[in-house]
C-alpha cells in the first residue's frame, strides 16, 4: 500500500489547508494543524483538490469534484455519505442527519461520526447544526465553522437575487469573529 501524499496550502487569509490523497482518492483535509509527510505538491488530485478548494473559498464553487478515500466503520460511513447529501448553504440538525442515516435516535452516535469527518469541507460536516440552532463543535473550531457557513451563506444569498434562497436564517446572526476573507 503506498503512503499517503499530503500537500499544504493557503486559500484565504488566516486558513491553512493541509490535503493528503492515496491512489484511490482524498483521504484528509485538515484546516490548521500540521501536514503529514511525505509531500507532493505536483500530485494531480491534490493538485485538483487545490483548485477546487481556492474555487470554493472564491465563492465560485457550491460541490466537488474529487475522488475521496473514506476510511471508517460502517457506521461513520453512512454518516459521512449523508453529509455529502447536504446542500450547499444549507444546514439540518444532528438529530435530522440521525434520521437520514436510519437511526433517528443515535444522535449523538452521529455527532461524533461527524466530528471524526476526515475531509472537512468537502464532505461537509460544517452544515451540521444543534436542534436548539446554535453552531454545535467543529474539529478545527466554531470560528472556521462560522467563517464557512458565513461564506455559503452570502455566496447563496448573492446568487438568489433571480431565485428563491435556501439559507438558514439562523446564520445572519453571526460574525466572522475576526477571520478575514
Amino acid at each position: 500500500m503506498a503512503p499517503e501524499l499530503w500537500t499544504s496550502f493557503s486559500v484565504a487569509a488566516g486558513w491553512t489547508i493541509h490535503a493528503a490523497a492515496s491512489e484511490e482518492g482524498i483521504t484528509k483535509i485538515r484546516i490548521e494543524g500540521e501536514a503529514g509527510s511525505p509531500r507532493n505538491d505536483a500530485h494531480p488530485l491534490l493538485t485538483r483538490a487545490r483548485t477546487q478548494l481556492a474555487e470554493y473559498f472564491r465563492g465560485e464553487r457550491r460541490s466537488f469534484d474529487l475522488p475521496v478515500d473514506l476510511k471508517g466503520t460502517p457506521f461513520e460511513l453512512t454518516v459521512w455519505r449523508a453529509l455529502e447529501q447536504i446542500p450547499y448553504g444549507e444546514t439540518i440538525s444532528y438529530a435530522e442527519l440521525a434520521r437520514r442515516c436510519g437511526s433517528p435516535q443515535a444522535f449523538r452516535a452521529v455527532g461524533r461520526a461527524n466530528g471524526k469527518n476526515p475531509i472537512a469541507i468537502v464532505v461537509p460536516c460544517h452544515r451540521v447544526i444543534t436542534s436548539r440552532g446554535t453552531l454545535g463543535g467543529y474539529r478545527a473550531g466554531v470560528a472556521y465553522k462560522r467563517w464557512l457557513l458565513e461564506l455559503e451563506a452570502r455566496t447563496a444569498k448573492a446568487s438568489s437575487s433571480s431565485s428563491r434562497s435556501t439559507v438558514n436564517p439562523i446564520f445572519s446572526q453571526y460574525t466572522l469573529a475576526g477571520l478575514t476573507s
